[in-house]
């Protein structure tokens, strides 16, 4: 099923320092958000617009399928392992660098919130936007939203068909 002969492991360093690097953002501002906001009101950092507050989410994005944190580990396993495949077997050159950073950032925000399913049995979530009453979300949302925007962008937009042959 998957063509492991095109896999570039030379990529492997850079790939885990990426998500490594991405990662501990992540990490550093849910422990921020945990000691500084948990139990205290929320904080207002842009006046009736952006609040930090501390909330556990014990389901997936929006709050949705509450208590089945374990299983959505596992997906976020396999999700990465995935991404990690998709990155060795990138064709070389800049071209298909902007799929590599995606791919990175979807491990590290696919990581950093399986750490906390894992670790606590819930995600920290510490971001909203007051005006929209937008559910309340981590850095780590922020990566795999972003990523997995900026990648169906790509895909439509940017890479030819026969280009996409190459990825997978």
């Amino acid at each position: 099923m998957f063509d492991t002969e095109r896999l570039n492991f030379k990529r492997l360093p850079i790939v885990t320092v990426s998500v490594c690097a991405l990662l501990l953002l992540d990490r550093l501002t849910k422990n921020a958000a945990s000691e500084l906001l948990s139990g205290r009101e929320p904080f207002s950092v842009v006046r009736n617009i952006l609040l930090f507050t501390y909330v556990e989410n014990r389901g997936i994005a929006f709050g949705l399928f509450q208590g089945r944190a374990m299983g959505f580990a596992i997906v976020a396993a396999v999700v990465s392992l995935f991404c990690v495949y998709i990155c060795l077997r990138l064709p070389k050159g800049s071209r298909y660098l902007p799929v590599g950073i995606c791919m990175c950032a979807i491990i590290a925000g696919a990581l950093g919130n399986m750490i906390d399913r894992i670790m606590y049995g819930y995600v920290i979530d510490f971001i909203y936007f007051k005006p929209i009453d937008f559910p309340v979300f981590n850095v780590a949302d922020i990566y795999i939203t972003c990523s997995a925007f900026a990648l169906v962008v790509l895909l439509i937009f940017f890479y030819k068909d026969e280009e996409l042959k190459e990825i997978i």
